[in-house]
């Protein structure tokens, strides 16, 4: 049986580099999204609901990546603001589908340039072309083996 390999060299390692990128990512996001007084949760929850209306609570909190019971609390924390409503009783089932209001809609609007010019900023290293294909790889790293 052969010796198992070690990560090695972490400047080496695709995945701490791909984690040193995130968390500067999430720390320009934060700064960007302070003077708007949302959370990285909170904007991606805007972003998700602008570009798909009355996602579930469930699906909003899978792709932005929090707990449900996180999700309950940003959706709160927006309709509070008045960034967001839900209806009282669910039209079926439990869930209670938000939808941006006007106001929403502008932080949104605020909230996306903010964060487009932090991703601008960090990936300014990199071509449009390059850019494209860090995209496309990564993405296929999300894919099932054997797929794509």
């Amino acid at each position: 049986m052969g010796q198992a390999e070690t990560v090695g060299d972490l400047g080496l390692s695709v995945g701490y580099v791909l984690k040193q990128v995130h968390a500067s990512l999430r720390t320009a996001m934060d700064e960007a999204l302070r003077p708007l007084d949302l959370t990285v949760p909170q904007y991606a929850c805007l972003e998700l609901l602008g570009q798909h209306p009355a996602l579930s609570n469930s699906e909003l909190a899978r792709r932005a990546f929090v707990t449900r019971q996180s999700m309950n609390l940003v959706l709160r924390r927006l309709q509070e603001r008045g960034l967001l409503t839900r209806p009282d009783q669910a039209p079926q089932g439990r869930e209670l589908p938000a939808r941006l209001t006007e106001d929403g809609r502008t932080v949104l609007r605020q909230a996306s340039v903010a964060v487009r010019a932090v991703e601008k900023r960090l990936f300014s290293p990199l071509s449009r072309e390059q850019q494209r294909r860090v995209r496309d790889d990564l993405a296929a790293c999300l894919r099932p083996s054997g797929t794509g």
